[in-house]
Order: C-alpha cells, then sequence, then structure tokens
C-alpha cells in the first residue's frame, strides 16, 4: 500500500518555483508582477518568492479588504508587509461591491456575494496590472485548485499560478522552510468572504486529511484504499473524487511550475480520468 507521504525538498521547490516566474515575466515582455495579499500564509508565500524572483520594486502588492474582511487581517497584513519587506497598496472595496450587488438582475445570496467580491478584485488586479505593465500573479494552491475551491474568473483568475502545484500543507512547509512567521503559518485558512467563514469549516474537512485524499487519488489509488490508509470514511474520499470531478470546468489555463506527479491543468485535465 503506498505511503501517503506529502514531504517536499523545500530549496529545490523553490528555486523551481522562482526560476518559473522570472523566465515567464521575462518571456511575456513584463517586469513586474502584481499580487493579491489577504493576509494569509498562500499569498505571503507567493509575494515572497515573487520579491526574490524579480525585486521588491517589481513585486507589486495589493490588499482589497471590504466590511466582512477580518480585523485580524489587517493587523497579518502588516506583519507580512514589514517581515517580508515588501510595498502595498491598500483599498477598501465594501462601496464598489455594494454598488454591483444593488444591480444585479437577480439579488444575490450569500454565495453569489461572495463571487462578486472576488471577481471585484480580480477586476482591480487586472486594473493595475493594465496600467503597470505587469502581470496578475495568482495565489491559489493545489488544493483549492483540484476541488475548485474558488471563484471562477475572480481569485482563479491570474497571468501565472506560482504554487498551483503545492498542496496546502506544501505550502505550510515551504513557508516554514522560506522563514515565515508563525501566526501567519498557523493562521486558520479563511477567503473572509462572509462573518465566520473558514477554509476548513466550509469544507467540512482538515487540509491535512483533504491533501493526502488528493494525494491518493493524484496515485490513483483506489478509494478503498485510501480511505484504509487513512483511517478515513470510504464517503468522504469519495466525495473530494466527486468534487474534483465536477469543478473540473472551474480550473483555468494559468500555466504551473510543474512540481508534483500530476499537476492541474497540465496532465490532469479533462476528460477527467479514473483516480
Amino acid at each position: 500500500m503506498l505511503d501517503i507521504n506529502l514531504t517536499i525538498d523545500s530549496d529545490e521547490v523553490s528555486v523551481v518555483i522562482k526560476d518559473f516566474i522570472k523566465t515567464y515575466v521575462k518571456n511575456s515582455g513584463c517586469k513586474s508582477v502584481v499580487v493579491g495579499l489577504s493576509g494569509g500564509v498562500d499569498s505571503a508565500l507567493v509575494a515572497l518568492l515573487c520579491k526574490e524572483a524579480l525585486g521588491k520594486k517589481n513585486t507589486k502588492c495589493v490588499f482589497l479588504p471590504d466590511e466582512t474582511t477580518p480585523k485580524n487581517d489587517f493587523k497579518d497584513l502588516d506583519l507580512i508587509v514589514k517581515k517580508l519587506n515588501l510595498s502595498c497598496v491598500k483599498k477598501d472595496i465594501t462601496l464598489l461591491v455594494h454598488d454591483m450587488s444593488k444591480n444585479c438582475i437577480v439579488k444575490p445570496d450569500k454565495y453569489a456575494l461572495a463571487n462578486i467580491k472576488a471577481r471585484t478584485r480580480m477586476i482591480l488586479l487586472f486594473e493595475y496590472a493594465n496600467m503597470t505593465k505587469s502581470l496578475v500573479c495568482g495565489t491559489s494552491n493545489k488544493s483549492e485548485l483540484l476541488i475548485g475551491y474558488f471563484t471562477k474568473f475572480g481569485d482563479g483568475a491570474a497571468d501565472i499560478q506560482p504554487i498551483g502545484d503545492l498542496y496546502k500543507t506544501q505550502v505550510w512547509e515551504l513557508a516554514k522552510y522560506l522563514g515565515m512567521s508563525k501566526p501567519i503559518i498557523s493562521k486558520a485558512p479563511t477567503a473572509g468572504l462572509w462573518k465566520g467563514q473558514t477554509d476548513e469549516g466550509e469544507l467540512g474537512l482538515r487540509y491535512r486529511d483533504l491533501d493526502r485524499i488528493l494525494f491518493g487519488l493524484e496515485r490513483k489509488m483506489k478509494i478503498d484504499d485510501i480511505a484504509e490508509t487513512l483511517k478515513i470514511k470510504r464517503s468522504v474520499v469519495e466525495r473530494i473524487k466527486n468534487m474534483r470531478a465536477r469543478t473540473q470546468h472551474k480550473r483555468a489555463t494559468a500555466l504551473i511550475p510543474k512540481i508534483g506527479l500530476r499537476t492541474s491543468g497540465l496532465d490532469w485535465r479533462s476528460p477527467v480520468q479514473e483516480g
């Protein structure tokens, strides 16, 4: 039975990703990237990798909070910017989201409004990139991409996705290796799209379990074998597998640096194969 071990060679992975960022940006004819910071570990890690690849001047960070953004995110953002020596522009999008919501064809519910927020941020990030001749650098990880846990044409929209082949637990591992502050790494992941929202609460599963399920599926393990290895219900593994299949349409074609055995958008694409 396959040993489900997600440990990475952090030194090698960081080199691969930074080389990918540097090469792709150069080949595009641009010099800089725009990164949407959230106060969480994913965006902080991406910003750090971009800064090390392109320099501080060419890593343009943007923080776009609204009325439901957790207060801790503001404090954590300041910690990230100071600790990593980043430049960051801040702009509240509450009024923009309200105007969009009021002018919708159908009044949005909580989930549709969350997508509006993500797409509003996408518009501003791409506009900023247009005006600064930059690329938009996404911050989605492999766990989110594989189960469709992102807004299509929102936070899933980007020119490149540097950590798109790293599971969430591997993101934590790389962030720790690169000296990220412990409070940022240990912080409960949340998109802050409504009050009290957390990723693991919404998914009903810890990232450490989710990642190992996805890793097993990536290796084409049978559902029963994954369930037995992880000591988890078969129905949970089936649910994750079905989420991956149902959300195939959401996975964009943004180029991702190859790190794992099977990579979302490169060799793990439609039609969905067994496993």
